[in-house]
């Protein structure tokens, strides 16, 4: 066995410093935020083969349904816009104000993360964001920070999308980071 247990769990709580600005590069974000619609995209292709029963049955999951998995991670994106606008949206909408993949879609289309990080430029990522949590309280956090939580958090979520994907007997398909990269070499020759 390599090094005790306490040796690797006391080496992940130590917290990186980002003392020097931010470790990533507004092209990152932007590529990231391609790649969060990109993924999304494809999940939601992967989504079209379900009846509407099994759009809203019940998994058992953090979120019960694919249709809650699927509006948690558009409403997060949702938040998160808002919040970067300078709006403190209180809460969520319930998954059942969206009984189809269509409603959701429609309500996704109008969240645009990828243009929105193609609008900023220059030291934008350094901005701190003010906003209130669901309970009120005021929070902050920086631009580049919360824009790779929520490519990250969708990473999180469409994998549990998946995985209700291949339960109810559908098929799934990867949304790897690798994979888009390899399918926008290929798209651009490069």
């Amino acid at each position: 066995m390599r090094g005790s247990s306490t040796a690797v769990c006391n080496s992940f709580a130590e917290r990186p410093s980002f003392d020097g600005g931010s470790p990533t590069t507004l092209q990152e974000i932007q590529t990231l935020c391609s790649y969060n619609r990109w993924a999304n995209q494809r999940t939601i292709d992967c989504c079209r083969a379900l009846s509407p029963e099994q759009f809203t049955r019940d998994l058992g999951s953090s979120f019960p349904s694919v249709r809650d998995t699927l509006v948690h991670i558009m409403l997060a994106e949702w938040i998160w816009h808002e919040r970067c606008h300078g709006a403190s949206p209180a809460k969520f909408q319930p998954g059942s104000d969206f009984p189809t993949l269509e409603a959701v879609l429609a309500r996704w289309e109008s969240i645009d993360l990828r243009g929105y990080a193609a609008s900023l430029s220059g030291n934008d990522l350094e901005r701190i964001v003010h906003f209130r949590r669901f309970d009120s309280r005021a929070h902050a956090s920086v631009l580049w920070q919360i824009l790779q939580h929520v490519v990250n958090h969708g990473t999180y979520h469409r994998g549990q999308v998946t995985t209700m994907l291949r339960q109810l007997g559908a098929k799934g398909i990867s949304t790897d980071l690798i994979g888009f990269y390899r399918e926008h070499a290929a798209s651009t020759g490069s």
